[in-house]
């Protein structure tokens, strides 16, 4: 057993034990690469990885614990092609719906909310987000555990933050948050699994958000969002109310507008936007879109248009809590659809009760 492996707790290796080698996820650079790819990431060969193994050595992490690690993540072709195709960017409205407003994931839903009543109870009632809102979060995101991710978070953040032709900066923070969560919680960097973007455990935190919102929720002396629903619950509702969510108000309104939305309305008036509301309901309304119910004319709004499979058209005004969602995930549809899925969880609930 080496080093980095000896640090791991019991926990994380029996749940480990039946995952693949690390060398079964390492994919070769893509054909029509125009230099040349390293397959690992050791500092002694790698300037990249050398430098950010310094800096994380004069924050207090240990050099051969560092070095052990890095030389054992792998480039990942894969990763960078995932990220060019995420679905947020290439579907529409139905489209992206079908794939979480499932009758299964509707009733696991109801049946997470009843395994973890206490949890969901307590988060509520300290973080004032629904018990429904945080069940379909993690019902997108990881249908409630069980798809946590199969890609080494190791090898897609060392990929993306030496190889992203953009965004090398963000997941070079991102790599360097996880290796120091790996070592203060004495777990394997080689073991964990998650996205191809990075991100891990139940609630699918990135490294910088899971040391800035992940919370020991079950009061067991660790943080544990891997195998611990009761700390991502507890997580899930510290991210909200760390971005201001506000209990006891909508996430949206439906509304309505023009059947065919004119391009320069959904550029002027800022469509689908992930920015804070701006827009009052008096202003929308002076270009013919208007709330489907009383609403105060004041009221800032971020106005949504939603594709349909008969494709139609359809408008919503998403309120503050909308804003609070993409904060979780910049997209529009993802916001929508986990409002859509709290919904649907909730009136089943309510129904079965």
């Amino acid at each position: 057993m080496n080093k980095v492996q000896g640090k791991r707790s019991s926990y994380v290796l029996a749940a480990l034990m039946c995952w693949a080698t690390p060398a079964a996820f390492a994919d070769q650079p893509s054909q029509g690469s125009q230099f040349a790819v390293p397959q690992h990431f050791a500092p002694q060969q790698n300037a990249d990885s050398q430098a950010l193994m310094e800096e994380l050595i004069e924050q207090g992490l240990p050099e051969e614990w560092l070095e052990e690690a890095l030389s054992q993540a792998n480039y990942t072709q894969s990763v960078l092609d995932a990220m060019e195709g995420a679905a947020e960017r290439r579907l529409k409205w139905h489209e992206y719906r079908a794939i979480f407003l499932t009758q299964q994931r509707i009733e696991e839903g109801t049946e997470f909310i009843d395994a973890h009543a206490d949890a969901l109870a307590r988060a509520e009632s300290t973080y004032g987000v629904p018990a429904e809102v945080i069940a379909a979060i993690i019902g997108v995101e990881t249908y409630y555990g069980r798809h946590k991710g199969q890609h080494r978070v190791l090898d897609s953040l060392s990929t993306l933050a030496f190889h992203h032709p953009t965004r090398g900066a963000f997941f070079r923070g991102e790599l360097a948050a996880f290796l120091r969560i790996a070592y203060e919680q004495e777990v394997d960097p080689t073991e964990l699994r998650g996205s191809y973007a990075g991100a891990m455990g139940y609630p699918q935190f990135i490294p910088t958000s899971y040391q800035a919102y992940a919370v020991d929720f079950d009061d067991d002396g660790r943080r544990d969002l891997w195998e611990n629903p009761v700390d991502a619950i507890g997580s899930v509702a510290n991210y909200f109310a760390e971005h201001n969510w506000q209990p006891g108000a909508d996430i949206y309104r439906q509304a309505s507008g023009p059947d065919v939305l004119p391009v320069e309305l959904l550029q002027e008036l800022s469509f689908n936007q992930t920015s804070p509301p701006k827009l009052s309901i008096a202003q929308l309304a002076s270009h013919g879109f208007e709330p489907n119910e009383p609403l105060d004319d004041d009221l800032l709004v971020v106005p949504l248009a939603l594709e349909f499979a008969d494709g139609t058209t359809r408008y919503r005004f998403g309120e503050y809590n909308f804003y609070v969602i993409t904060r979780y995930n910049h997209s529009h549809l993802y916001a929508m659809a986990v409002a859509e899925l709290a919904e649907a969880i909730a009136e089943l609930h309510e129904d079965e009760a």
